[in-house]
């Protein structure tokens, strides 16, 4: 039985095409833009028998990211394979171009066509080569965020506002793929503060700390520090610390014999109660019962 190929149409896809007549007025209200635009704009998750053919090229640059699976293209006679964790610009061309999933292990696609008026030398200067084959790149959480950006501004829309965003963004996306090594160093400083200040915080259980505080042991803002730390750890920088004092105090339980207040203390709780309604809440179980069956099981 032969397998139909399909160009689009996978569950959980998003797409966008942008009608030529939009970046003709758009161009013309602001010069500027045309420069690089978004022509085309897609995500396909697990893209079984995934098949696109274009048999005189493409006037556009395409943008293939691969996140998971297999996948593969041509370029007339020349068949390169793509795994996860590559990417590869295609540059706008004449030739035949022809590209699609595996089909034991289909892959899942970030994908955006973009072009300009002076894409040929936009392109040389990139040192962007027809048959360059895909590129290695470490996770690209950088470039999925502003794809997802790019995205989400055009599906508001078509206005003069939203395509100037999603057009700054694209120039942001495509230097997340030709400069990586920038974009990991960054997200490795990033890890390094997250670390830091995660040891800043084992060290200081007994303290009362802000965002505030937290925040400026890395030198950054309130906000932005909560929303690395959020990524990092899936927790918000408070409940994490909360988190680790509760910690700390199970193993005070555990180990020693000090009065529940006492423990209380040592975590930075100078109220009793409030530490053992937090603790309950959080544990499902009072101090004293988390002692007693700890201390049971050891018995045991």
């Amino acid at each position: 039985m032969r397998t139909v190929k399909r160009k689009d149409g996978f569950e959980g896809e998003r797409m966008i095409s942008l009608p030529e007549t939009v970046w003709k007025n758009a161009i013309k209200a602001n010069p500027v833009i045309g420069q690089l635009y978004i022509t085309h704009i897609g995500y396909f998750p697990r893209a079984a028998y995934h098949y696109r053919e274009r048999k005189h090229g493409c006037q556009d640059n395409i943008l293939l990211y691969c996140i998971k699976g297999k996948g593969w293209y041509t370029v007339n006679d020349r068949h390169f394979e793509m795994v996860a964790n590559q990417f590869v610009i295609i540059p706008a061309t004449k030739a035949c171009l022809r590209y699609g999933s595996d089909d034991e292990n289909p892959w899942t696609i970030y994908w955006v066509h973009f072009s300009g008026k002076d894409i040929d030398n936009f392109n040389r200067g990139f040192n962007i080569g027809l048959l360059d084959g895909p590129q290695n790149i470490h996770s690209n959480e950088t470039g999925i965020q502003l794809w997802d950006l790019m995205y989400q501004t055009l599906n508001m829309g078509f206005g003069k506002d939203n395509l100037g965003k999603a057009n700054l963004c694209l120039y942001h996306f495509i230097s997340s793929f030709l400069y990586p090594e920038k974009e990991r160093r960054r997200e490795n400083e990033a890890k390094d503060r997250i670390d830091g200040t995660i040891k800043y915080m084992q060290q200081h259980l007994s303290a009362v700390l802000t965002v505030e505080d937290l925040a400026q042991q890395c030198e950054l803002s309130p906000s932005h520090f909560s929303t690395l730390f959020k990524k990092a750890t899936g927790m918000s920088p408070l409940n994490y610390f909360i988190h680790l004092k509760l910690q700390e105090a199970c193993l005070l339980l555990y180990t020693t014999d000090m009065k529940i207040k006492d423990v209380a203390a040592a975590i930075g709780y100078d109220d009793p109660y409030h530490f053992s309604r937090l603790f309950k809440k959080t544990m499902h179980i009072s101090p004293e019962q988390y002692r007693g069956m700890r201390r049971k099981e050891h018995i045991q």
